[in-house]
């Protein structure tokens, strides 16, 4: 049966109407009425080929959640009707040694929903059960689509903190909102950056504990040390050297938001402090079951805005020009 959809046709082109065939459903494929689908900046890099692997006509979208309309005869964990979500990523070999490990944003043949294949800007899309996750009852459709990118993007790093560290979110956009509400819910110390000193009151409300406004030296300075876990969602070009300095001996910066250029780091204060820098991206399957609990148990959804499917357009352009606070939403 044919899947209705939005897609690109060319790099940076409106989404227009579109009809695709589906694959056949395979024995542990699902295919799902798609009600919500998260729109992410990634979206808009693949729309504008900005990564260079777009490929037309693309259709986007990587946080989805619907309902099961069609099951594969392995897909025994799901039942026609239950609500479900799909991240980023759709598949892996399961069979190397990062798979076996459990970490399969590693393997080399690992899948993306919306690369290389249609993703969530449609009616329904076909996946493999094995990427597919259950939507516990306390989360909302509309709030609970970004967690399956943008929310596992933060929890993941944030696992590694222990209750009582003091942690420090740059950036109060996407991802950075959904990481002071983790943080704090994880029982940390939760300190908020922003160039936006208009956003205080907005972090104090997700749970942060202090409010830095950037660009402020003075406040800056009185940071200086005293982190144990920073966490760069930003975009922008950063001063790397500065912000490593914020760090407490044996203090992480991880990198979870795309910002330009390469990294500056004094080495002898990396060396002296025993501190260290990662990146991290979005969270194996074990890590995203355990996140949906966790927001669940705990009420952490994203602050979202909701478009019809039909104004995909609308929608995109107003996460291509950073205007959403903080997620944008499609509802068929």
């Amino acid at each position: 049966m044919s899947i209705h959809c939005y897609a690109a046709f060319g790099a940076g082109e409106p989404l227009r109407p579109h009809t695709y065939e589906p694959e056949n459903l395979g024995p542990f494929d699902v295919e799902i009425t798609i009600t919500h689908c998260g729109i992410c900046h990634s979206d808009v890099h693949l729309i504008d080929n900005d990564w260079q692997i777009s490929a037309y006509p693309l259709v986007p979208g990587h946080e989805i959640i619907g309902t099961m309309r069609a099951v594969g005869s392995q897909a025994t964990r799901f039942a026609v009707g239950q609500r479900v979500g799909v991240g980023w990523q759709c598949g892996s070999c399961l069979e190397c040694e990062w798979c076996l490990a459990g970490k399969e944003t590693c393997c080399a043949k690992q899948r993306a929903t919306c690369v290389g294949r249609p993703g969530g800007f449609a009616e329904a899309v076909r996946v493999d059960s094995r990427f597919v996750f259950a939507i516990p009852e306390g989360l909302a459709s509309r709030d609970a689509a970004p967690l399956l990118c943008a929310g596992i993007t933060v929890y993941t790093p944030l696992r590694s903190a222990k209750p009582w560290s003091r942690v420090g979110v740059i950036g109060i956009g996407g991802l950075g909102h959904m990481a002071i509400q983790f943080a704090n819910a994880m029982g940390c110390e939760v300190t908020a950056f922003s160039t936006a000193a208009d956003k205080a009151e907005e972090a104090r409300r997700l749970g942060a504990h202090h409010f830095v406004a950037t660009r402020d030296a003075a406040v800056m300075m009185r940071a200086v040390g005293s982190l144990d876990l920073l966490l760069s969602t930003a975009t922008a070009k950063l001063n790397w050297g500065e912000w490593f300095g914020l760090l407490r001996p044996e203090g992480t910066l991880c990198i979870v938001g795309a910002s330009p250029g390469t990294l500056d780091i004094p080495t002898m204060a990396m060396i002296l402090g025993q501190k260290s820098v990662r990146g991290s991206v979005i969270g194996n399957r074990s890590a995203i079951e355990e996140m949906l609990r966790f927001a669940a148990l705990h009420g952490i959804t994203a602050r979202t805005e909701a478009f019809p499917m039909s104004e995909v357009n609308m929608a995109v352009d107003r996460v291509r020009k950073s205007q959403a606070r903080y997620r944008v939403v499609l509802e068929n």
